[in-house]
């Protein structure tokens, strides 16, 4: 029996050009890049060429703006901390939402010992973030907003542009955690009124352990890893090279295949959910209908617990989660559908199902075919769907 491997938002394989482009920088070239002989000078090129490629996907103005981190939370946490630590004595307010990863909330909640006021707006049932909501909740201590692009758990895009015009109007600086937007849905940095994004590199099938953070030129922000002069002087350490060359070259794979396998997969997902909610009753679509990344369901199914769906699945080789990889084990619901309005119970029985471009309609026909009989053996040990019948 075959694997399927549908937790795409949890991780992605690594592409095989990605990781012959990295071995090289393991084996032969070895070099540190801050040293001046030849061995340091090839690392040197490899770093500023990958530098170049992630701008290049990203719309970056400038190679200038992107420096390397060792992933989507650090990148988050440079950010945040870094901007209310370099304009602390101008205001200690940050506006962020209700539904953000973890890398922000808890970075915020750190800060709030700190001093920080932090103000956590609302969304709506469809997990969306109403701009006025923002616009209201501003204050002339507010030095930074802080709101997702695309939700990890359940897809939905949030309006960046609009939060993103008000916080350029109020001089306010605007940071986005990019990390599952990047690669699935094509945007550009230059284009929108964004200070500081978040991204990584294992969500676009590169390696694990490196990220960037795009910081737009003048924005203030305090370094918070101290050591030498690497990045520019933003982020001391050295260099992950290979780590870094696999980011670069996943990103320039990413940008050239964005639209087609973007479509490919939409019309897979969408595939799935018509088979899924056409042969078990009592699901629901969790996230925006429309304004949700095309390899993101998110489904619910009433009267059970999430954990035993995803057990079950994995026993027939299907690999799925209940949400957010970075609180897998957590007993309490997910935060995001909570926070959507989502009934507990229900929130409880959600499934994620991510795709990529390595998915195919036989895989999502065998999803189909094995998920509603496990669903209806689970329903029938369920106490709460007995008193549903009853």
């Amino acid at each position: 029996m075959n694997s399927i491997y549908l937790d795409n938002n949890a991780t992605t394989k690594m592409r095989e050009e990605v990781l012959e482009a990295m071995l090289p920088y393991y084996k032969d070239l070895y070099g540190n890049a801050s040293s001046v002989h030849e061995f340091g000078r090839v690392a040197r090129r490899a770093i500023d060429d990958a530098r170049q490629k992630v701008a290049d996907l990203l719309g970056a103005s400038s190679v200038e703006e992107i420096f390397f981190t060792s992933g989507g939370t650090e990148a988050d946490n440079f950010a945040i901390r870094g901007v209310f630590g370099a304009l602390r004595s101008k205001g200690n307010h940050i506006i962020t939402s209700v539904i953000e990863h973890h890398a922000v909330l808890n970075t915020c909640k750190f800060l709030e010992k700190e001093g920080c006021k932090v103000t956590y707006v609302t969304v709506d049932k469809d997990g969306l973030v109403d701009p006025e909501n923002i616009k209201r909740a501003i204050t002339d201590k507010t030095v930074l907003i802080s709101i997702m692009y695309a939700n990890n758990e359940v897809g939905t895009i949030e309006p960046v542009t609009e939060i993103g015009q008000i916080a350029k109007e109020k001089g306010i600086y605007f940071h986005t955690d990019a990390v599952q937007a990047l690669g699935k849905v094509p945007f550009s940095a230059k284009d929108m009124d964004v200070d500081i994004i978040s991204i990584s590199a294992h969500k676009i099938h590169g390696p694990k352990g490196v990220g960037a953070i795009y910081i737009r030129k003048g924005t203030k922000i305090t370094p918070q890893i101290y050591g030498g002069h690497h990045e520019m002087s933003k982020r001391a350490g050295t260099e992950n090279v290979g780590g870094i060359v696999g980011f670069g070259k996943a990103a320039e794979l990413a940008q050239k295949e964005i639209l087609q396998d973007g479509g490919r997969i939409k019309d897979l997902r969408d595939y799935l959910y018509k088979g899924i909610s056409s042969k078990i009753e009592s699901v629901r679509l969790n996230g925006h209908p429309v304004k949700r990344l095309p390899n993101t369901l998110n489904v619910g199914f009433k009267y059970l617990e999430g954990e035993s769906i995803v057990l079950n699945l994995d026993m027939e080789a299907i690999a799925v989660s209940t949400g957010s990889a970075c609180t897998s084990g957590s007993l309490e619901p997910s935060h995001v559908l909570t926070a959507m309005g989502v009934d507990p119970g229900d929130a409880q029985g959600s499934i994620r199902f991510s795709l990529s471009r390595y998915n195919t309609k036989s895989e999502m026909d065998r999803v189909i075919e094995v998920l509603p009989p496990i669903i209806k053996r689970l329903r029938d040990m369920s106490p709460l769907y007995e008193g549903h019948k009853q």
